[in-house]
């Protein structure tokens, strides 16, 4: 490839070699919470999907071009980058670290790969949207908009009465049983989020956070006896809503 009728200069491809190192280190550390923080196999593979993306574009010849002991960037450092209190913090520095990477990569990619330009183009959309349903951003924006909330009651025919509800434009379904034992509610909840998910709706557990996790749920309603908001955030992560009466943080 030509620039400016020269050969393609060894620095781009030092460019290209950093950010790609630097977006796939960035990603997997998002994998390994998807995977061990959230269990949840579809968002560990679509990670996985990503890097191998980008391990595409990594090649040999890009490889080479690496100068470790050259780097001028190698002793610059911030602060804030040996600083994480909690595992947003964690999350939030590495969704940061790949956009920007991707941003570089897409541009300077422009010179070496018109594909390899658009496909990073189109993964930091994807990281983008990722970030939000991780951090809790797009599931604090559907409780800002949802108007009718729906808090049940034991009943034989419960699943009908919560399927009736959502079909009529229910939002948030909050499920409440303060009798049955765990054997009991579990497959019930099971069945009461699958309900939801179907119906675009959010399904909340009541005071139970062992639970919401368990069927993945998209948050717990506390009380104000149960426990405090913050050791509730501590367990439940940045990606769950919590809810106290008609409150969200």
């Amino acid at each position: 490839m030509q620039i400016n009728g020269s050969a393609l200069p060894l620095t781009l491809y030092r460019i290209l070699d950093a950010n790609l190192d630097r977006a796939r280190e960035g990603i997997r550390t998002i994998e390994e919470w998807c995977r061990f923080g959230l269990n949840s196999e579809s968002m560990t593979q679509q990670c996985k999907q990503w890097r191998q993306l980008l391990a595409q574009w990594h090649t040999p010849e890009i490889r080479q071009a690496r100068d470790t002991p050259g780097d001028a960037g190698t002793g610059l450092t911030h602060p804030q980058e040996t600083q994480r209190s909690t595992m947003q913090s964690v999350l939030q520095a590495n969704f940061c670290r790949v956009q920007e990477a991707l941003r570089v990569l897409e541009e300077y990619g422009k010179l070496h790969s018109a594909d390899m330009a658009a496909a990073c183009k189109q993964l930091r959309y994807r990281l983008y949207s990722l970030e939000s349903e991780l951090l809790g951003d797009r599931l604090r924006q559907r409780l800002a908009r949802s108007r009718l909330y729906l808090v049940t009651s034991p009943s034989d025919s419960l699943l009908s009465v919560v399927e009736a509800a959502l079909k009529g434009g229910v939002d948030i379904v909050q499920y409440r049983e303060k009798t049955a034992d765990d054997m009991q509610r579990l497959p019930v909840a099971e069945k009461m989020r699958q309900l939801c998910y179907q119906y675009d709706a959010l399904f909340i557990v009541n005071d139970r956070i062992d639970l919401a996790l368990a069927v993945e749920a998209d948050g717990v309603h506390l009380g104000q006896q149960d426990l405090p908001v913050e050791v509730a955030r501590r367990l439940l992560g940045s990606h769950l809503i919590r809810v106290r009466g008609r409150a969200a943080n």
